[in-house]
């Protein structure tokens, strides 16, 4: 529950900031690229499926990578260093069921709640930048969407999340744990965990969507 609280609770602001200029940007790309080709009032299924299916599990992954990995990576580094890793095995305290689990089991938990707020949080600034500045009703907006809608849309972003959510999570505890060298070596293994988990998710991105939607 404390993990639960630390990765999830604690991360509403940031991804919320980060899911609300994505639906703009989102928005006015949308009309952007497509005008000419496909009408306003259409801008909520390509926002919709969109924001479901890529940018809200990707950018809500690749924000909590440099907020969630690098707090887990630096924590287990930091008593990886000080050798309060090597105090709980004395102790007969097993590291992985204490500390790893925890965190690798809340990342798959609450990941998946964190992309559905993102997506929402997406789409209706969205719709609000869509209605500001090229007048489209939510109606019109939201009935499209739903008409449009498919399941397998939802269940993309939330297959992924749970994916993303394991690999930052688990990158942070393996690098904690190989963290030697003080201080300087929890600054590498915090560096080691963002930039592999970014990798990892851009690669797991691709698989994950092409098991889903390519087959």
């Amino acid at each position: 529950m404390i993990q639960l609280h630390r990765l999830g609770y604690d991360s509403l602001g940031l991804i919320t900031l980060t899911a609300a200029f994505t639906g703009l940007v989102t928005a006015l790309q949308a009309v952007y690229q497509t005008r000419g080709y496909i009408p306003v009032n259409y801008m909520g299924v390509l926002v919709g499926k969109s924001t479901m299916i890529e940018l809200a599990p990707v950018l809500t992954a690749l924000v909590l990578t440099g907020k969630v990995g690098a707090s887990i990576a630096a924590e287990i580094g930091s008593m990886k260093v000080s050798e309060q890793l090597d105090a709980l095995v004395s102790m007969n305290i097993d590291p992985v069921d204490f500390l790893y689990l925890p965190r690798i089991a809340a990342g798959i938990i609450i990941f998946p709640f964190l992309n559905v707020f993102a997506a929402i949080i997406g789409i209706i600034t969205a719709w609000y930048f869509s209605w500001l500045r090229y007048g489209v009703h939510y109606y019109t907006f939201f009935n499209n969407m739903k008409s449009y809608f498919l399941p397998s849309d939802l269940w993309g972003g939330i297959v992924k999340s749970i994916v993303f959510g394991f690999i930052i999570t688990s990158m942070g505890c393996y690098h904690g744990s190989k963290t030697w060298g003080g201080a300087e070596g929890v600054g590498k293994s915090t560096t080691q965990t963002v930039v592999q988990s970014s990798i990892m998710i851009l690669i797991m991105d691709f698989a994950v969507a092409w098991l889903l939607f390519g087959i």
